[in-house]
């Protein structure tokens, strides 16, 4: 499948996640607490996630994008690091250095993200690195985001989903 076929299921297949947890939490008493922020959020996780198992093809748009988001940060955090540490009298000319050492860190980081990725289909399609997204998401809602525990958890639980979908229509469920 295909970017567009990957988050059009997510986009169009939510109302079910949704079914699913409000199931789950009214016959196995599963703490979800369903809120429209949670859902909200969990709705964007959750087509996120049903994109993000391709991150590991180097055509693939969520690759590309997180390609150059991944640079931006790295090459911005490096000139905040070395604006502190070089001084060359005149503003301008410490500003052109430490943006210098910055876009040098930027280049670093563009080239470093595709050599790091795994191959594709490896094992970012696994349902470890959902399990891993679905982790991420819950601390980010619970900590990031200060939402309360059953909350983080229905988001967390709608990421893993996302992210889960995307192996399912590749036929691709492995565990590692």
């Amino acid at each position: 499948m295909n970017y567009e076929e990957h988050v059009l299921a997510g986009i169009l297949s939510y109302p079910l996640l949704i079914l699913t947890a409000a199931l789950l939490k009214y016959f196995l008493h599963a703490p979800f607490e369903m809120s429209t922020a949670a859902m909200m959020l969990g709705y964007a996780l959750y087509v996120f996630g049903s994109d993000l198992p391709d991150i590991d093809h180097p055509d693939a748009l969520i690759h590309r994008g997180a390609k150059a988001v991944v640079a931006v940060l790295v090459g911005s955090a490096v000139y905040t690091q070395a604006v502190k540490s070089v001084d060359f009298g005149e503003p301008w000319k410490t500003l052109t250095v430490a943006w210098t050492i910055g876009t040098a860190g930027a280049l670093a980081a563009w080239y470093g993200f595709s050599w790091l990725m795994p191959r594709h289909r490896g094992v970012v399609h696994s349902l470890a690195f959902a399990s891993v997204y679905g982790l991420l998401a819950l601390l980010f809602a619970e900590y990031g985001v200060n939402m309360n525990w059953e909350e983080a958890l229905f988001v967390g639980f709608a990421a893993f989903s996302g992210y889960t979908l995307h192996l399912i229509l590749d036929r691709s469920l492995k565990l590692v």
